[in-house]
């Protein structure tokens, strides 16, 4: 691979004088940008190890130093992770960190409980042209249709719909493929296909019918609604999902540095 050219800091004119440029991005933001591309990209997948310091430097053409500073910058990100003595590796994604975190359902000082899924639906099915669409396939493309219920205690209070592309995850629709409650660990564990990144938004709803029978409410109750988009290897779409939840239990906490 040719080296990267590093970003000039400054300009010299024909006089002599050194003129500084328009103020340019520290060249370690420009290494972790470099690593950031190739992690959301899928050139790096979860559990690589990435190159050591000096290869990147020599890569790059920037210092080690530099490099050392922006991989501590992702290590504390939670991109990437050290090994001692064996390196760095690029790390699972989190998604105890996602947006869905903040559902906290419990007390109404909004102290979080867990809760457990079950999976009632597990199925083959062609997926809707609208899903189809947002992954990136033809209508009526083979998916592997999962319907989770979340439980606080024996009360339901979400509602997961996921649209899986079959080709990709061979097997997820068996029986016998024990889904946990946190589902990428089998499609990465156990069928070998890595979760690179994922895209999230929030909205709000009413409950229609289905909804309402699964989460025990009344139809037309506020919902909160989680869409998500979600990515494996060379930036490919590979899940939809949309989670619903009980808005009268629902808090948002984040913090705010």
């Amino acid at each position: 691979m040719p080296k990267i050219e590093p970003i000039q800091a400054e300009i010299t004119e024909k006089s002599g004088f050194p003129v500084t440029a328009t103020p340019v991005k520290p060249l370690y933001r420009v290494v972790e940008d470099y690593l950031r591309q190739q992690i959301d990209s899928g050139e790096l997948a979860p559990g690589d190890l990435i190159s050591s310091e000096p290869q990147l430097a020599n890569k790059i053409n920037v210092s080690v130093g530099t490099v050392k500073k922006a991989i501590e910058n992702l290590v504390r990100e939670r991109r990437l992770y050290r090994h001692q003595g064996k390196g760095t590796y690029v790390s699972r994604i989190d998604f105890n960190n996602s947006l869905f975190r903040f559902f906290s359902y419990g007390t109404h000082s909004g102290n979080p409980v867990r809760i457990h899924k079950e999976t009632p639906v597990r199925e083959l099915r062609q997926g809707p042209g609208e899903i189809c669409h947002k992954l990136q396939v033809p209508e009526q493309c083979e998916m592997v249709y999962i319907e989770r219920i979340g439980y606080r205690e024996e009360m339901p209070v979400l509602i997961e719909k996921c649209w899986w592309i079959a080709s990709m995850v061979p097997g997820l629709e068996k029986e016998e493929v024990h889904i946990p409650d946190l589902m990428y660990a089998v499609v990465v564990d156990q069928l070998g296909v890595p979760i690179i990144r994922s895209e999230e938004s929030l909205t709000a709803e009413i409950a229609d019918q289905h909804t309402a029978r699964a989460l025990d409410i009344d139809p037309g109750a506020p919902l909160v609604v989680l869409h998500r988009l979600t990515y494996t290897q060379g930036n490919c779409p590979i899940e939809f999902r949309i989670t619903r939840g009980r808005a009268d239990s629902f808090s948002y906490r984040t913090e705010i540095r």
